[in-house]
């Protein structure tokens, strides 16, 4: 992915950035409809499995049995979350996000009250299914409207976007934004950057307000406070349906295009397992920082060693987009993922808060670049008719590996220390390094042009017919 092709355009007029930027991106027309609302609605997902291993881990005192029911939950978003984002591109995200939020919202109240009443493992695993599966998928479905308002992928679409949800924004800044097709479409990286810093500053603030108020106020608060954010959220952001991108029974395209999953395409199925990788940190993270945080005697710290962490993440995420990259995406996912499998490869050594504060910062900053680079080639590889799809199958494989990796570290966890918890995140990242090196062929789009069009390539621009 680089920016240089973007010095092939025109010159801008007045004091308008030479190349996409932040500022840029978000003068974009009809952005703000839905990126505050996005913002609310996505914010109790980083509440959730540390909700759920507080709550059930003071209910039951196991580590092992908390993590395996967060595994519950995450396996259940996992799967059923591609199905939710293929529902949103054939129908609309409205129609599935208000049935999906009053779902969630009545699930989570049930798993909070079943683990208050001290109920068997089993009856917290069957109320831990329908929580997992009806998580909201705001992300994906935000990543989705930004490729429809930049006009990619959709033909006339994206511009059909962009004049529903001009809203209240400036129009000399629209139409400098709108002024060009692909200085349009030259943003989507920085768009994928500015979610991936959307989402990792949810990572800092929810994992730090859930352990407070798990913490501090009720072992069940954090969760009930997941339920009624979601419910509020997801409701707001599901009225903002002058944004939504088009369904996939109005895009243009062959049938059997627009009626395949986007799991077809080899490279979705190769960034899955890259992201089933970065679930196992995030996972073995979250439940390993808690042990280790008990065991010294000062549970409060889990918050804050999770969200600098997530800060790192972040961190890396603001660079990340504000860079006009050299090199192709393929090759920056690899090295990112090696230095993100080197420095996991470290946390089962460290014994000491500032030690580990310092180590879980460098994996942040390790994680973002490679999750910015996998959403960005993922747009590049599956038609608009099954975006929200593939974003879900992304967001679903960290969900899966975060379970995973939640179940294996607090058995770990239990039996050997927190320690043990740590080596989870090697494992995981090392397994989804062998697979990237082994098939990263399969990640160049199938139609290239598609990519020169949309300004993610070394190439320079051309008319695409």
């Amino acid at each position: 992915m680089s920016r240089n092709t973007v010095g092939t355009d025109a010159p801008p007029r007045g004091s308008a950035p030479s190349r996409p930027g932040y500022g840029q991106l978000l003068r974009t027309p009809g952005a703000w409809t839905f990126l505050l609302p996005g913002f609310a609605a996505r914010q109790p997902f980083a509440m959730l499995t540390i909700g759920i291993v507080l709550l059930v881990r003071h209910t039951t005192g196991s580590y092992g049995s908390a993590g395996a029911v967060a595994a519950v939950t995450g396996v259940s978003m996992a799967l059923f979350a591609p199905r939710s984002g293929r529902l949103a591109d054939r129908f609309g995200q409205r129609a599935v996000l208000v049935p999906g939020v009053l779902v969630h919202t009545g699930s989570a109240v049930a798993l909070t009250a079943l683990a208050l009443a001290h109920a068997p493992l089993w009856a917290l695993f069957a109320a831990a299914v329908p929580t997992g599966a009806s998580v909201p998928q705001i992300g994906p479905m935000v990543r989705a409207r930004w490729a429809a308002l930049l006009g990619t992928g959709s033909g006339p679409a994206g511009q059909a976007r962009i004049e529903s949800g001009t809203g209240s924004t400036d129009t000399s800044s629209a139409s400098d934004a709108a002024s060009s097709p692909s200085s349009l479409s030259s943003l989507l990286p920085t768009a994928a950057a500015f979610e991936s810093v959307t989402d990792e500053f949810t990572f800092v603030i929810g994992p730090v307000l859930a352990t407070a108020l798990c913490t501090g106020v009720h072992p069940a608060a954090g969760l009930i406070a997941e339920a009624a954010l979601t419910l509020a959220g997801g409701l707001l952001f599901a009225a903002q349906h002058g944004t939504q991108p088009r369904t996939a029974r109005h895009e243009a395209g062959a049938p059997a295009e627009r009626g395949r999953s986007a799991l077809s395409v080899p490279g979705v199925r190769v960034l899955a397992v890259a992201f089933l990788g970065i679930g196992s940190v995030f996972g073995g993270m979250q439940v390993s920082l808690t042990a280790f945080t008990e065991e010294i005697g000062a549970p409060g710290m889990n918050g804050v060693l999770y969200g600098i962490f997530a800060a790192g993440n972040m961190l890396a995420g603001i660079v990340c987009g504000a860079i006009a990259w050299k090199t192709g995406p393929r090759r920056r996912l690899i090295a990112g993922y090696s230095g993100l499998t080197l420095v996991a490869s470290s946390l089962w050594s460290v014994h000491s808060v500032p030690l580990l504060a310092g180590l879980g910062l460098l994996v942040g900053l390790c994680i973002a670049p490679a999750l910015i680079t996998g959403y960005t080639l993922v747009e590049s590889l599956v038609p608009a008719s099954v975006r929200t799809e593939a974003f879900t199958w992304l967001t679903g494989a960290v969900a899966l590996g975060q379970a995973a990796a939640v179940t294996v570290a607090g058995q770990l966890a239990d039996a050997h220390g927190a320690s043990a918890g740590f080596a989870v995140p090697l494992i995981g990242t090392v397994a989804a390094l062998a697979t990237l090196v082994l098939l990263r062929s399969r990640l160049a789009p199938k139609h290239p042009e598609r990519v020169a069009a949309r300004g993610m390539s070394h190439r320079v621009p051309m008319a695409v017919d």
